[in-house]
């Protein structure tokens, strides 16, 4: 979700949609998580206007969410290789 953030500034149905292209979410979990990053001061939050109805809540990353969305890709980068060190080792017994 950083990550999409990251790209371009979002509201909320906007980012489901785009993450509903790479894996499902629900509503339901998507807007804690939301309220969550940005009390943890990962995202802020602001008002813009919208050509259909009213204004939309627009999420965009703060520096330390740039932060975190790094730390996190590393991690990420790390378990990924480890997993597929150990796929290897298993295909080569096969």
């Amino acid at each position: 979700m950083l990550i999409l953030i990251a790209e371009k500034d979002q509201y909320g149905y906007e980012l489901a949609q785009n993450i509903s292209e790479h894996m499902e979410i629900g509503e339901g979990s998507l807007y804690p998580l939301l309220r969550r990053l940005t009390k943890e001061a990962y995202l802020d939050t602001y008002m813009a206007p919208s050509r259909e109805g009213p204004a939309r809540k627009y999420y965009q990353l703060t520096e330390e969410g740039t932060q975190r969305m790094e730390t996190l890709m590393e991690e990420w980068t790390r378990l990924a290789e480890a997993v597929n060190g150990l796929m290897d080792k298993r295909r080569m017994k096969e």
